[in-house]
């Protein structure tokens, strides 16, 4: 059975930081593209970061470009958004998702873990 699990999220500051972790299960997850999404309220979720399967290329969002970093560590099996410089509009549930197909920044990856929620606050 797929699982992600995400940790790492809450309420900080903006200007702070935050690292977030997904833990995955239940198959080979170096055979996945892996990305980070998130969800405004009442919007789609759009793509904030997505990682290779075996993390040679990184894609971002612009408005998250040199302020958030996605790396993964396959024997681990997690993958990993250290966000620096954390803004109001930052704020939204994270959500970790694996792929086989495209690393695309689009909404249409396979698995999906359960999310978390950002909140920064001025």
């Amino acid at each position: 059975q797929v699982r992600l699990d995400e940790s790492g999220g809450g309420s900080v500051q903006a200007g702070g930081s935050l690292r977030l972790s997904c833990v995955a299960s239940g198959f080979t997850f170096d055979y996945y593209c892996a990305g980070w999404f998130r969800q405004f309220p009442g919007k789609e979720p759009q793509g904030v970061a997505t990682i290779s399967a075996f993390g040679t290329m990184q894609q971002y969002v612009d408005p998250v470009k040199g302020r958030f970093t996605i790396s993964r560590d396959n024997t681990a099996k997690t993958l990993t958004l250290e966000m620096n410089d954390l803004k109001p509009e930052d704020t939204a549930m994270y959500y970790c998702a694996v792929d086989k197909g495209s690393c695309r920044l689009a909404p249409d990856f396979e698995h999906w873990g359960q999310g978390i929620q950002v909140t920064v606050y001025y």
